[in-house]
């Protein structure tokens, strides 16, 4: 045996980080999308072998929903303070859209948002269930926060700001810069204004 090849170790590497997995996990979801990142993928990019792996996370869809919450929790809107009862309902809107034109472009590798990404574009139909519970807490978020302010218009009015948010997520991935994404979300605002 060669002395500088080092021998491969069993199991899990000592000191594993499953936090640091997770977060490892959530950028190559984001980067690749779910379906497009392989089992084989996940474990390199972890430094685990299988075993280790679904002894830690279940599952590949298992540990795309924990990369969903890391990311909802991290890096993704945070409805609770855009949408906070205190603010005049224009004003929350048009932090919630220019928030997502700030978010959706942060990591110009991996641009748009994980979760909307994943709840239309996922074949998997557990994976995408995830992301599609994750998209329904933001919409539910939303509902309410309008609902407040515009009861017999809230149905309509979720719909359009979903609509949106979608559409500035789409227009990340397909390159689109800030700038511009910021230009539709205050186009999108003149309504609430």
């Amino acid at each position: 045996m060669n002395d500088t090849k080092k021998a491969k170790t069993r199991g899990r590497p000592r000191g594993f980080d499953v936090e640091e997995a997770i977060a490892k996990a959530q950028a190559l979801f984001h980067k690749h999308g779910y379906d497009a990142v392989s089992l084989a993928d996940l474990t390199d990019a972890l430094g685990i072998n299988p075993p280790s792996f679904y002894s830690a996370f279940g599952s590949k869809a298992d540990l795309y929903a924990r990369a969903l919450e890391r990311y909802a929790k991290t890096e993704g809107l945070d409805f609770k303070r855009l949408l906070a009862p205190d603010r005049p309902l224009g004003d929350s809107l048009a932090a919630l859209f220019e928030a997502a034109a700030e978010s959706y472009t942060a990591h110009p590798e991996a641009p748009g948002c994980l979760v909307i990404e994943g709840a239309h574009g996922t074949v998997d139909a557990v994976a995408c269930q995830k992301a599609t519970t994750l998209w329904q807490r933001g919409r539910a978020a939303v509902r309410d926060a309008i609902a407040r302010s515009e009861p017999e218009r809230a149905d309509t009015i979720t719909d359009y700001i979903m609509a949106v948010l979608t559409g500035i997520s789409a227009s990340a991935r397909d390159g689109l810069s800030k700038e511009r994404l910021l230009g539709i979300a205050r186009l999108a605002s003149l309504p609430f204004a």
